[in-house]
């Protein structure tokens, strides 16, 4: 087994099959729970799980992160909590190694809770974990999309019904697992997501008409929408000028629309950016044209700088955005909707201030980074307490 990424003293213990359960400074069990992901590279999946191991209730977990594929920044700053990563070997196209590269893996690490990533992971981890009768087995859908073969949906049906719980990050994705997915409502939770408020601290809203998208240039967050309407919306108030942060393979197609409309002057393309709450300073409110999102990270986190936040209304937007309170929600792939909000609110800066300060307020209220690990570590164990009963 190669663990580039583990931990030597664990990649010793893991290797020869003796790690043992740990104890608490007070004495207590700890509970060994073990992520499965799909890789640890850049990605808002991948921060949340950065969040899992910053935020954990060290007195009763331990945790445990497993790629199945590649790691970047994330597995570092995973490892430099105290945490411990895992690359297994890539076994994609090979189904039954897959399998079993888990099962040796699960077998020799004897984790009390598997806790799987989106649809690859929860097919093969948990039936890797059921096989090493691993006690709970829950899965997060991240998004709103499982796959868009009837082999990936009938994959993430049958994981789903052999997990204790399937968490949605949305009421909407909640919905989809019910409706689409076809599994019983007793088998789906809801978690939002949440984000570290330390890192995004409350600045308010720029007072200079800027709007800033972060995201990453795919074509489901839809930036040629956004770019044609900021165009269209710039005929009536010229001063908007929008900064567009990310990167991805839409970025050649986004950059000739910009030139097509002439627009080269108001829109900035600004790459991949670690800088990203400064930048939010400089903006005086958020947009985003996408066409499909689970709960942004980006949308919390222009609402925690204080930034109002013009968004489409798909997905978990609206469970975020509230409409006139914090921000605006707009029709996707409409692009006069999306410039008349544009110009709305450029015309409406006075009501800024308010709109982010109640966008603030309500990301603490709802979506902190030690609120999304506590609800899921409750979530375990209350399936650690009915699996006791139970057996």
């Amino acid at each position: 087994m190669t663990l580039p990424l583990t931990d030597a003293a664990h990649s010793e213990q893991i290797s020869s099959g003796t790690l043992q359960t740990t104890a608490s400074a007070s004495g207590s069990v700890r509970r060994r729970v073990c992520h499965v992901s799909l890789g640890l590279c850049t990605g808002g999946m991948e921060r949340l799980l950065v969040e899992f191991a910053r935020c954990y209730d060290q007195t009763q977990y331990e945790l445990h992160f497993v790629a199945l594929h590649n790691v970047g920044q994330p597995a570092e700053d995973i490892r430099a909590t105290g945490c411990t990563v895992h690359l297994l070997p890539d076994r994609r196209g090979r189904p039954w190694a897959q399998w079993r590269e888990l099962v040796r893996f699960l077998t020799k690490l004897k984790p009390d809770v598997v806790h799987t990533h989106n649809a690859y992971p929860h097919f093969y981890a948990t039936l890797a974990a059921r096989w090493c009768r691993v006690p709970v087995v829950i899965n997060t859908r991240h998004g709103r999309r499982i796959g868009t073969t009837w082999k990936a949906r009938t994959w993430f049906w049958l994981a789903g019904l052999l997990a204790d719980r399937v968490v949605a990050v949305s009421d909407d994705a909640a919905n989809l697992c019910h409706v689409d997915s076809a599994l019983p409502r007793r088998r789906i939770a809801r978690i939002w997501n949440g984000i570290d408020l330390g890192r995004f601290t409350f600045r308010g809203p720029a007072t200079t008409p800027v709007a800033i998208s972060v995201a990453r240039l795919s074509p489901e967050k839809d930036f040629p929408t956004l770019v044609r309407a900021v165009a269209l919306a710039a005929e009536v108030v010229p001063e908007l000028r929008l900064k567009i942060v990310g990167d991805g393979p839409e970025r050649s197609k986004i950059e000739q629309v910009i030139r097509d409309l002439g627009q080269t002057k108001r829109i900035e393309l600004l790459g991949e950016r670690q800088d990203i709450p400064d930048l939010l300073a400089t903006a005086g409110f958020f947009a985003t044209a996408t066409l499909t999102e689970g709960i942004s990270l980006t949308l919390l986190e222009a609402m925690a700088c204080g930034l109002p936040v013009l968004a489409t209304h798909v997905g978990g937007n609206p469970e975020i955005v509230e409409e006139g309170v914090t921000g605006y929600l707009v029709p996707s792939a409409d692009v006069d909707a999306l410039a008349a909000a544009l110009v709305r609110m450029v015309q409406s800066a006075a009501r800024w201030p308010e709109l982010g300060r109640q966008g603030r307020q309500r990301v603490e209220r709802h979506f902190t980074n030690t609120k999304m690990v506590g609800d899921y570590e409750h979530l375990y164990q209350e399936l650690l307490v009915a699996q006791k009963v139970r057996h």
